[in-house]
């Protein structure tokens, strides 16, 4: 290989490197809170829950790639509600 390809070579690397390093960054993993008013156990509840994952997903969301569902169930505890809500 002569000089000036080499050169012509690493010259284009060194330009696409920047482009492969950013492509490599993992997505940024984003938080969603939940308060729910019912027990974790009601099933109407439960497929709200999976109403709002399969949502998620058809936007692109995934739990545990690019984001992160935490879950409070309050039931009939408005002083528990309070307390989530706050934190």
């Amino acid at each position: 290989m002569r000089r000036r390809d080499f050169i012509r070579l690493a010259g284009g690397a060194a330009t696409a490197w920047p482009f492969a390093a950013r492509a490599q960054q993992p997505d940024v993993m984003r938080r969603i809170g939940v308060l729910m008013t019912a027990l974790e156990g009601d099933s109407e509840y439960q497929t709200y829950i999976s109403s709002l994952r399969k949502e998620l997903q058809n936007l692109g969301w995934s739990e545990g790639r690019n984001l992160r569902i935490d879950y409070r169930w309050g039931a009939l505890n408005a002083d528990l509600r309070r307390q989530f809500a706050q934190n």
